[in-house]
């Protein structure tokens, strides 16, 4: 939309305003400001409204809006009079208002910040959501127009409005006059308010993936009139699974007396359709594609699967293609996986849904997996297979415009059938909402997270994401902190998939092994001291052992108090003729079965060597793979047909069920709270709580199955750990100044401040440090000799003399820092040493400062990624820690426990707590300062970045001896402002 040439240019359109959102129901819907050339749309919409909900409005009978009213309500200057419009298919289905009023209610500008506002929702829409989506966004505009508060008068009958202002969480006062319930809001958000904002967002966001992957109807656009093709094989695939909804089949070239294919109705156009469609599959060339989607939004379509080619991975042609695609669906308000996508596999008992390509459909079980490539989809779909695992839900998103990995985490967090949910990933739209959803997710059932494209620095075709400067490093340890496993390809992620789905989560890192080869039990042994685990010594059943020894010996160590998980070795035994025995590995799967069942909850992971038929056998009983089928009849009373009931007439396929949801229904009903993948009985996270239903996971290899469970060993703590969360100490506030620091870095800025940023000075770094409690010991220049004694003077002996050039700083390595010195002989040898050695001091830029007590050097850094947010970071100083990569990260705010456990998790930590019989440092000391550096960036966002180098930790204490600030303009907090979808 663009502005009016009635509006002045400092009112212009607000473009930033706009925003698509995600309704209750899980449709969507877009938000945007209304302008001068929306008249016609508001006659219309209002013509649409009751007369009851008029009432509501205006408190009197109000049946048509007149010329006034049209152009009070479509003339705004955005500042002090703002209206919003709610628009699907470009028509009005809600509209708000707010204007500007004084303390005595009457229309007022700046510096009045208080604001009447009205809602009218059309009937049709109530009960979507949709007015609590608009007070989200309206609430947003008010702030960044300087209103605080909102007033709004509500007739006592009006329950649902009176509602939507009850619910938003914001802090309210009510009264009653004159007839009418007076609220007001203050529109500072509270914990309350986001809150409730992101519980809805999760609702909302989980219904859309759940229409897309239960739906009542089905439409394949693109099916081919003769066998093969994408469109054909999709239909083929979705009968095959036995699919409880109607199928259609739908192409433009079917002759107009073409009543089925492949069994189903078919029809040359959605609208032919004469029943409602949840879904639609499109698999028609690109410039085909618009077509479509304006056929299935005009006729009620809820979501579309995109598996056409030709977007953003052909280039900038084929990216703008793919925006507009999106544009186009959302203005209907439907969803869309892809376009590129490979497909969605539901296998909901109630559902059956193979909407892909995949040529060997994977079982029925309790994994969910995710993946953005198609290819690497194939890839994990074969390899489950093999390994005889089953998925609950598959999704390939392929260029993931709309629907992604963000989505399904909202939609796996309460879905009841996925107790392990896998994803692969090359990229990551909104890092930081990825990183709260998964680590709410995280703590109720595992995330397996792998990352392609982690070295390239470049973003997969197709792929339009915030670029993110923080190394792959730093991102690993971001995706820890909020309890994602984090493996590197995706055979560990399959590995440990399948221990987590199938075995309970360990309660220690207590490992035992026992198997009938000391060699495996070795390497075993090692692999585990390699992952930090703590093995007990091998148990060796000696080539002789039986199958019972293995369950005897099994048995054994599962009732061990000192044993938290149990790996058993195994190769082919040697019978009696000497012969190595390879087969007979169902003999040993039931012995290790038997065991297993029959002792205390620990998992057991089995490594084995060429024993034909184990594995199998092993993963025969699996909770990964749901229960067979019941076998019934299928009724069907639909127009159209049921795919179940097509799968006997169209080939190999399950044998067909009963019926499931009807038209309209999107599957089993939801329970109260998430499923946890390791809660017992009684809904509480304990040790060796978690499924075991039989299968015992096989490994070929010591390395992959040791792995796999030092994951999941890691994965409990996080756990354990996440269910007492750390907090922020109460002592900080009574050293904090936060309103200060504030007017300092307004000052620092200025009026019209670089959006470039601007580097602090060492005195303003040093004063808006010490806003937070932080001490940065001065440095006094000494740019000749004579300087240097002066400072040294002042400061008091023993000093340190050192360079400030950008190449020599914090390189005491290159010569550019001299320390202890206890007089001014020493100070002039120094000084003069210094100049003949690294250059002139005006290039070398010397400075005196105090000596600080003898201690570790190390570096605290915090910086705003534009992708990931605010990082905490912690290494020791010196170039050793630098090539190694020895830093450790946390997102601010960090708590307590993320500063202990920084401090700890890097590989050099023992050289603070008294290695090789040093003295232990006040750590104590240093996690208050990692706190203090956390608060300031969290409390002002323009402070974009600081650099504490060195900070020399001593036995008692410690000192800053160099700091660097930078500010900037504050960067967009896309995770704070009202609930939308991205635009990629």
């Amino acid at each position: 939309m663009q502005p009016s040439p009635e509006q002045s240019p400092q009112h212009a359109y607000p473009d930033h305003w706009e925003a698509d959102v995600v309704l209750r129901d899980g449709g969507t819907a877009r938000i945007r400001p209304i302008t001068t050339d929306d008249a016609e749309r508001l006659v219309s919409f209002y013509e649409q409204v009751s007369d009851e909900s008029k009432y509501y409005r205006f408190f009197a009978p109000y049946p048509r809006l007149s010329d006034r009213d049209v152009y009070r309500f479509t003339h705004h200057d955005y500042v002090d009079r703002v209206g919003l419009a709610v628009t699907v298919g470009g028509e009005f289905i809600a509209t708000v208002r707010y204007d500007r009023i004084d303390e005595r209610g009457r229309p007022a500008s700046a510096p009045a910040d208080e604001a009447e506002v009205a809602f009218l929702v059309q009937d049709a829409h109530q009960g979507r959501g949709v007015a609590s989506a608009l007070l989200e966004h309206i609430a947003a505009v008010a702030r960044e127009r300087g209103i605080r508060r909102f007033a709004a008068e509500v007739l006592p009958a009006n329950n649902k409005m009176i509602k939507v202002f009850r619910d938003a969480g914001y802090t309210q006062q009510r009264s009653f006059e004159d007839g009418s319930v007076h609220l007001t809001l203050d529109l500072e958000p509270t914990a309350e308010s986001l809150a409730v904002q992101r519980g809805r967002e999760q609702r909302a966001e989980a219904r859309s993936v759940q229409r897309l992957l239960a739906p009542g109807s089905i439409a394949v656009i693109g099916v081919g009139r003769t066998p093969g093709g994408v469109g054909r094989t999709v239909l083929r695939n979705l009968l095959g699974a036995g699919f409880t909804g109607r199928a259609y089949a739908v192409n433009r070239a079917f002759p107009a007396d073409q009543g089925t294919i492949d069994g189903v109705p078919a029809h040359r156009s959605v609208g032919e359709i004469d029943e409602p469609v949840d879904l639609a599959v499109v698999a028609v060339p690109a410039d085909r594609v618009p077509e479509a989607v304006a056929d299935c939004g005009e006729h009620g379509v809820q979501g579309l699967v995109v598996l056409s080619a030709g977007y953003a991975e052909w280039g900038a042609e084929g990216r703008e293609r793919q925006r507009e695609l999106v544009r186009q669906a959302r203005s209907y308000g439907m969803r869309i996986i892809g376009p590129n996508a490979f497909g969605v596999i539901n296998n909901a008992e109630a559902v059956r849904l193979n909407a892909s390509l995949a040529p060997e459909p994977p079982a029925p079980g309790r994994i969910g997996l995710f993946t953005q490539s198609g290819a690497i989809g194939i890839a994990l779909l074969s390899g489950l297979y093999r390994r005889g695992a089953g998925l609950s839900t598959f999704i390939s998103a392929g260029n993931r415009a709309d629907i992604s990995g963000n989505d399904f985490l909202q939609y796996w967090y309460e879905d009841p059938d996925t107790d392990v949910a896998l994803l692969y990933l090359e990229s990551i739209g909104n890092p930081r909402k990825f990183t709260r959803l998964a680590r709410r997710t995280a703590a109720v059932k595992p995330v397996v997270v792998v990352k392609g494209a982690r070295h390239s620095g470049s973003t997969p075709p197709g792929h339009a994401v915030p670029v993110s400067r923080i190394p792959d490093a730093t991102v690993s340890a971001l995706m820890r902190q909020a309890g994602v496993i984090r493996v590197d390809t995706v055979t560990e992620m399959v590995d440990a998939g399948l221990l987590l789905a199938d075995q309970p989560l360990p309660a220690g890192p207590r490992v035992a092994i026992l198997g009938n080869s000391e060699s495996l039990g070795l390497l075993t042994y090692d692999a585990c001291l390699a992952e930090g685990l703590r093995p007990r010594p091998p148990r060796d059943l000696t080539t002789a052992a039986t199958p019972q020894d293995f369950r005897d010996a099994l048995t054994e160590a599962l009732a061990d108090e000192g044993c938290d998980s149990v790996v058993v070795t195994a190769i082919p035994w040697v019978g009696e003729d000497g012969e190595a025995e390879s087969g007979d590995g169902e003999v040993l799967a039931t012995a290790l079965h038997a065991a297993a069942a029959a002792g205390p909850a620990k998992p057991v992971a089995v490594v084995h060597v060429e024993i034909g038929g184990l594995a199998e056998a092993l993963a025969a009983a699996t909770s990964t793979v749901a229960l067979p089928r019941p076998v019934a009849a299928p009724a069907s009373t639909h127009t159209g047909t049921t795919a179940s009931a097509q799968a006997t007439a169209t080939g190999p396929g399950p044998a067909p069920a009963a019926p499931g949801p009807g038209p309209g229904s999107t599957g089993p009903a939801r329970p109260a709270a998430p499923r946890s993948a390791a809660t017992g009985a009684d809904g509480a996270d304990s040790p060796g709580s978690g499924p075991r239903n039989g299968r015992i996971p096989a490994y070929p290899a010591a390395e992959r199955a040791v792995r796999a469970l030092a994951e999941a060993v890691r994965y409990a703590q996080w756990r354990r750990q996440a269910a007492v969360p750390g907090k922020v100490p109460e002592f900080l506030d009574d050293t904090i100044d936060e309103p200060g620091a504030a007017d300092l870095i307004h000052a620092l800025l200025g009026p019209d401040p670089d959006p470039r940023g601007r580097p602090l000075a060492p005195d303003e770094a040093r004063e808006l440090l010490g806003r937070y409690g932080i001490t940065v010991r001065p440095t006094l220049p000494a740019p000749d000799p004579e300087a240097a004694v002066a400072a040294a003077a002042r400061l008091g002996y023993p000093v340190a003399l050192k360079t400030t050039a950008p190449h020599l700083r914090h390189r005491a390595d290159l010569g550019g820092v001299r320390l202890d010195l206890g007089n001014e002989n020493a100070l002039r040898r120094a000084y003069g040493e210094l100049t003949d050695l690294l250059g002139k001091p005006a290039e070398l830029q010397p400075v005196v400062q105090a000596m600080a007590p003898r201690g570790v050097d190390t570096v605290v850094r915090a910086a705003i990624d534009p992708a990931a947010g605010a990082v905490l970071s912690f290494g020791l100083a010196g170039a050793p820690s630098e090539l190694l990569g020895d830093t450790a990260h946390r997102l601010v705010p960090a708590t307590d426990r993320d500063a202990a456990e920084l401090i700890r998790s890097i590989r050099a930590a023992p050289v603070l707590f008294g290695w090789r019989g040093a003295a232990p440092v006040d750590t104590a000391a240093l996690e208050e300062l990692l706190l203090r550096v956390s608060r300031l960036v969290d409390d002002h966002p323009e402070v974009v970045s600081i650099a504490l180098e060195p900070v020399v930790v001593a036995t008692q204490g410690l000192t800053v001896l160099g700091a660097s600030v930078r500010l900037s303009p504050p960067p967009a907090r896309t995770d704070l402002g009202p609930r939308r979808l991205p635009n990629y």
